[in-house]
């Protein structure tokens, strides 16, 4: 698995265009958090998902604009480019994948507020390696990348 921005992580290939198993899914994280990061990666991977990681909202970015995701998982609070406003550039590409915001500082107000952000799924700090898999494969489902 590679902790790179726009790495592959374990297959290489672009994703198809609706993933039939976890293994085709394709995940991008973006933590600045190392050690939150590499561990999430590691426990996707192990359940079965592709996933690429970014360390700030800019390397994400790049990521995003390079590659083929099927779902984003995020941080909030970054230095730089924040999980909220990686997720603004997101949509106002017209980028429709399927998104999580995994953080300790949830905005909930500027949700509220602009509701074109489409945010799938809010995954409050801490969380368990439970929640996070459980997340990740209901906003699949519910995308319905997963069949």
């Amino acid at each position: 698995m590679n902790h790179n921005a726009g790495s592959q992580a374990e297959v290489t290939g672009s994703a198809p265009a609706q993933c039939w198993t976890n293994y085709f899914c394709r995940i991008l994280l973006v933590d600045d958090d190392c050690e939150l990061r590499t561990l999430n990666a590691e426990l996707l991977v192990q359940s079965g998902y592709r996933v690429d990681t970014a360390e700030d909202g800019a390397s994400g970015w790049k990521a995003l604009k390079a590659n083929c995701y099927d779902i984003l998982i995020t941080d909030n609070t970054m230095p730089g480019v924040t999980g909220l406003e990686l997720i603004k550039k997101l949509r106002s590409e017209d980028m429709t994948l399927a998104v999580i915001l995994a953080s300790g500082t949830t905005p909930l107000e500027e949700l509220r507020q602009n509701p074109w952000l489409n945010v799938d799924a809010l995954l409050p700090k801490p969380y368990t390696i439970t929640d996070l898999v459980k997340t990740v494969n209901e906003v699949l489902h519910k995308s319905r990348v997963v069949r």
